[in-house]
């Protein structure tokens, strides 16, 4: 799955491979814990989370890997350091099993985009 028809992030869910499910929920969950003020959306067929009509948060299972999408510059600077282990693309934390999705990295990720806006990449 590259690119959701789905028309809601529970749809999407509902499509994500089963082995993959529990890590997605618990992603979405996270987000909606710590992104406070932005909308639920879906957008380019994956889950987003918009601020003021800009999205700078979204996820997404795909073929290979479940992925990350910060898009802040300004955030992705600051995590500097704790990115450089990842494996990251310009703004995507890439993750080839659900088991080595680092939780405690993303939610630092979501409270220091959630702080402030930012300038989206």
């Amino acid at each position: 799955m590259v690119r959701s028809e789905a028309n809601d992030v529970a749809g999407y869910l509902a499509e994500v491979p089963e082995e993959r499910r529990d890590a997605l929920v618990r992603l979405r969950r996270l987000c909606r814990e710590e992104l406070d003020g932005f909308g639920e959306v879906m957008a380019y067929g994956m889950p987003a989370y918009e601020r003021d009509g800009a999205a700078e948060i979204a996820f997404a299972s795909q073929k290979q890997y479940i992925s990350f999408y910060l898009m802040r510059g300004d955030v992705r600077e600051a995590f500097e350091e704790r990115l450089a282990g990842q494996d990251m693309g310009k703004g995507c934390l890439r993750f080839r099993r659900p088991e080595t999705i680092d939780f405690d990295l993303l939610r630092d990720l979501l409270r220091a985009t959630a702080a402030r806006p930012g300038k989206i990449c």
